[in-house]
């Protein structure tokens, strides 16, 4: 029983290290990505329409693929970055190439979102192009940002626990290793009761920092 105990708690803090490194990776790429992507579209502040399309192309040619080919794919290259396909780190690669162009799309719909008379009245008043991008679509797209991630993390648990299965480590590990494998009932109803409890708790926060900071409500 104790050493059931230890692996699920040796679970949880892989699957937390994964999540955690690979989400902060994916907010500082996917936020400026997803500023790129709007502000170069057409009618943007710097418009580049070349570059947006092409950019554009490369985001949704990484979002068709599904999450496990991804990872099989990218094996040479994650043992190129990390030195090993096998562990934590390991999954950390494919996790993060995976979630960053879906949350610029989502945080580029938030973007978009935001009234364009704002930015034209930003215009009107000589802000520089970086200040109406810091002072004017951040600001107002924060509400929309903020649950845009935390989809993204939702959906990062559930690739997790994908990559766990073929040897990254975290609770998706142990429910393929002990749960299936070992047809162990309370180990796979454990595994999946910590990840019913870890989205809920990750839903409820991202909801309430997101009607936080909406300042229309």
């Amino acid at each position: 029983m104790s050493a059931m105990l230890d692996r699920l708690l040796q679970g949880i803090l892989d699957t937390l290290l994964m999540i955690g490194a690979s989400s902060l990776i994916v907010f500082l790429v996917g936020i400026p990505l997803a500023l790129v992507l709007v502000t170069t579209g057409p009618g943007g502040i710097f418009e580049a329409r070349t570059l947006n399309r092409t950019l554009g192309s490369v985001v949704n040619v990484l979002r068709s693929i599904p999450f496990l080919i991804l990872m099989v794919a990218l094996i040479p290259f994650t043992r190129l970055i990390v030195g090993t396909s096998y562990g934590v780190w390991a999954a950390v690669v494919p996790l993060t190439i995976a979630a960053t162009p879906f949350f610029a799309r989502i945080a580029e719909v938030s973007l978009r979102e935001v009234d364009f008379g704002l930015v034209e009245a930003a215009q009107a008043m000589g802000c520089q192009r970086r200040h109406i991008i810091w002072n004017v679509l951040l600001p107002e797209a924060r509400p929309g940002i903020v649950a845009g991630f935390t989809i993204t993390l939702v959906t990062m648990i559930n690739s997790s626990a994908m990559a766990g299965a073929i040897g990254a480590g975290g609770l998706g590990d142990l429910a393929y290793r002990y749960g299936y494998q070992r047809f162990d009932t309370q180990i796979m109803l454990t595994v999946i009761i910590l990840l019913v409890v870890l989205v809920t708790l990750i839903q409820f926060g991202g909801d309430r920092l997101a009607r936080v900071l909406n300042k229309r409500t």
